[in-house]
């Protein structure tokens, strides 16, 4: 066996997709049998330089203009053909885009797509992945409710699917101690998306933060500046001791280790790979019961899940409240989650998963 395999992705910044591109090149890199290369459409990112420090190959084609896109076309047919790549694994529209019209003249190359949200905005994005679907062997996804979304707006059928949940090694998640101190640190992780919610999670930590809390944001994006403004003029509350900016992080357990529970009210999550990982940290999690969420998460026995239906500020604020006052409930959530990920999320399970997605079992 003398395989080459592209992983394709529209950006390496930090966040969750880029993450499980990482791990998948690096776990599955065993040249001379397997050589996984990685490119995306965007400039060079952080997890480029990780993909880089592990010994992968990445090209960052550096472009960020919807004209580029024949450009992006060409460039990636001439790196297929460079390095004799027999498989193209591509992760998100815009690179799903791109490789399928690169496919057109491809002949011979083994094409799989993936689908990693279930965020209804914009929608000519669910219009338009229902036209390139079709060069593809399959679509991978992490969860049933990305199935269920892509089926249903991009007319994809069932059978196309390849559903492989997003996974992580557990034992490199030390345990973090929680509810130990004296402010309750409640924590966000993940791209600043106006997805994510965020007002939520800020305005229930406003209304319980003379418990005393503190709400811990950790993360990127352009909305982080129309977020704090929304911030300044909903509460006036000059001292805004009750929440921190704590911008990027590279490691995802830089951030755990700072948290005693991680709140997740996002309502457009494929997977949300931050839970598996604060669940194997031994972190309670609160998230809203809606998307891939669904899929992780098991209201009161892995974690507790709010409803959306309006208010929902004062529902993350209640549960909080619950795990603060409970140490029986933290214990038997922690507890149960932890065994949850070893059973279900583990690179042990998921990687021969992938490994037949790509047809590596020999």
């Amino acid at each position: 066996m003398n395989r080459r395999i592209l992983l394709f992705i529209t950006d390496l910044e930090i966040g969750g997709t880029p993450s499980v591109v990482r791990e998948l090149a690096i776990r599955l890199h065993r040249p001379p049998e397997v050589t996984m290369r990685v490119a995306c459409l965007s400039p060079w990112g952080p997890v480029a330089d990780q993909l880089k420090q592990a010994g992968i190959e990445v090209t960052a084609f550096g472009l960020t203009r919807p004209w580029q896109l024949p450009s992006a076309v060409r460039r990636l047919r001439e790196l297929i053909g460079e390095q004799s790549i027999d498989t193209l694994f591509s992760f998100l529209i815009h690179a799903n885009t791109v490789a399928a019209m690169a496919m057109r003249k491809l002949d011979g190359v083994r094409f799989v797509q993936s689908i990693q949200t279930t965020q209804p905005y914009p929608r000519w994005h669910w219009w338009l992945q229902g036209r390139i679907y079709g060069r593809a062997r399959k679509i991978a996804v992490p969860s049933f409710a990305i199935a269920r979304v892509a089926q249903h707006r991009s007319g994809i059928p069932a059978e196309r699917f390849d559903i492989i949940p997003n996974a992580v090694t557990v034992d490199d998640f030390p345990r973090v101690k929680v509810f130990d101190g004296p402010v309750t640190r409640i924590g966000f992780l993940g791209r600043l998306d106006p997805v994510k919610r965020l007002p939520v999670a800020i305005a229930a930590a406003w209304s319980i933060r003379q418990t005393p809390a503190k709400l811990l944001i950790f993360g990127h994006g352009e909305a982080r500046a129309t977020l704090q403004s929304h911030q300044e003029r909903t509460f006036n509350d000059p001292s805004l001791d009750w929440i921190e900016w704590k911008g990027a992080v590279e490691d995802p357990r830089q951030a755990l280790a700072q948290m005693d529970v991680l709140v997740l009210p996002s309502l457009g999550e494929g997977f949300g790979l931050v839970l598996i990982e604060a669940m194997a940290s031994g972190i309670p999690v609160i998230a809203s019961a809606a998307g891939g969420i669904l899929d992780v998460i098991e209201h009161e026995r892995t974690g507790l899940l709010v409803q959306p239906r309006g208010q929902d500020d004062r529902a993350f604020a209640a549960a909080i409240l619950r795990l603060w006052r409970d140490p029986e409930l933290r214990r038997r959530l922690i507890d149960n989650a932890l065994a949850e990920v070893r059973q279900r999320f583990t690179w042990s399970t998921v990687l021969p998963q992938y490994r037949r997605l790509l047809r590596l079992e020999g």
